[in-house]
């Protein structure tokens, strides 16, 4: 079996890199040890977030991207949900955050709103509100359908062969040894998500790759509800570099550490999206490290949903599904690019932004080897 690019993972890293390599005319196979996605890229919000990515290359990647989301999702059959991010100031602090987010080059689409005009967009607001922005660029898709769906029409449309229920277990320039023989290619990608040890886990753990773990809820609303667009609040300004590396968020991180404590410790930030059912995807929580017990935390739960009604208090739930997810996580990039051994290279996404960059990484990648 041989090839002009081999892929190792079938996540969306992984179909990001098959699709770009596609389009550059290349033969592409992508090899996954599992049957079907069941790793971070389902376990997600399904968020294509641009407005709060760091500024520079995240940004730009992730614009990039959403458009080739726009571009393919309605070719391979699936649904954009909805478009759009209300970014929620519950303070003043917070509220100058986004002030000071819209004078930026990333803002210039943004619209800083009242109090009052944000309730009138979306009306759901009824807590606290000091300003809102809105933010154009987001689409959300729902990723447990996506994934699936986008190998699917890789391998229709652009014959893109997958070989399921293989392992790799070694790698050597132009040479797989897997489950299923050896597989040839001119250049090989590794995207392994957040397998630290299988391939090059020496190289991994010399850079310091850990994993994140995060818990997330789907909600039923007992009544009609419709967002319309995501939803985050301070927490997010806190945590999303774009705004949280601004000078006007060091006040808004102070009055929450202040304030919300516990919520910092567990490393929340509220996003919550809407699935055509009507149900919502709410979370997340964040804690890091090499080896993480697959148990949720009943508490951490409950610190979402707290910052979730202070947002939008009228909101009558029930719990319909709780998960955990876990991705490779880095203190100091967002995106690891190594070359391990000529004509290879690992591509692992180290800021839980697999979906918001993944495309624009992989036309990088690809480009680079052409």
């Amino acid at each position: 079996m041989s090839y002009d690019v081999a892929i190792v993972g079938a996540g969306i890293v992984g179909l990001a890199h098959a699709l770009a390599a596609a389009r550059q005319g290349l033969r592409a196979v992508v090899i996954d040890r599992d049957e079907r996605a069941v790793g971070a890229s389902i376990r997600n919000f399904g968020f294509v977030t641009v407005s709060g990515q760091q500024d520079g290359d995240c940004w730009r990647r992730a614009m990039r991207s959403r458009d080739i989301w726009a571009e393919v999702a309605p070719q391979a059959g699936i649904a954009i949900l909805h478009s759009g991010l209300v970014v929620v100031a519950r303070r003043p602090e917070a509220a100058a955050v986004l002030e000071a987010f819209c004078r930026t080059s990333m803002g210039e689409a943004c619209v800083l709103e009242s109090a009052a005009e944000a309730r009138r967009r979306s009306p759901y607001l009824e807590g606290e509100v000091a300003a809102a922005m809105f933010s154009p660029h987001e689409l959300r898709v729902e990723s447990r359908e996506a994934i699936p769906t986008l190998a699917a029409w890789l391998a229709e449309r652009h014959g893109v062969e997958f070989l399921r229920r293989t392992a790799v277990l070694g790698v050597a320039t132009g040479r797989l040894e897997t489950t299923a023989g050896i597989v040839t290619a001119r250049t090989i990608v590794l995207c392994p998500g957040d397998d630290l040890a299988t391939l090059y886990g020496e190289r991994l753990a010399r850079f310091g790759v850990q994993r994140a773990k995060l818990q997330m809820l789907r909600l039923m609303p007992r009544k009609p509800l419709h967002l319309g667009a995501a939803v985050m609040s301070d927490l997010s300004l806190g945590r999303y570099l774009g705004f949280a590396e601004l000078p006007e968020a060091t006040a808004l991180r102070a009055r929450l550490q202040h304030e919300q404590p516990a919520h910092l410790a567990a490393g929340v930030h509220l996003i919550a999206v809407q699935s055509a059912d009507g149900s919502l995807v709410v979370g997340d929580t964040h804690q890091y490290g090499h080896t993480l017990d697959p148990f949720a935390d009943e508490r951490y739960d409950d610190l979402v949903l707290e910052e979730l009604q202070a947002v939008i208090p009228s909101l009558d739930y029930s719990v319909v599904a709780r998960w955990i997810g876990t991705y490779a996580s880095l203190d100091d990039r967002l995106v690891l690019l190594d070359e391990p051994a000529p004509g290879v290279r690992l591509v692992v996404v180290t800021s839980g932004t697999g979906a918001s960059t993944a495309f624009a990484i992989a036309e990088e990648t690809i480009a680079a080897l052409a």
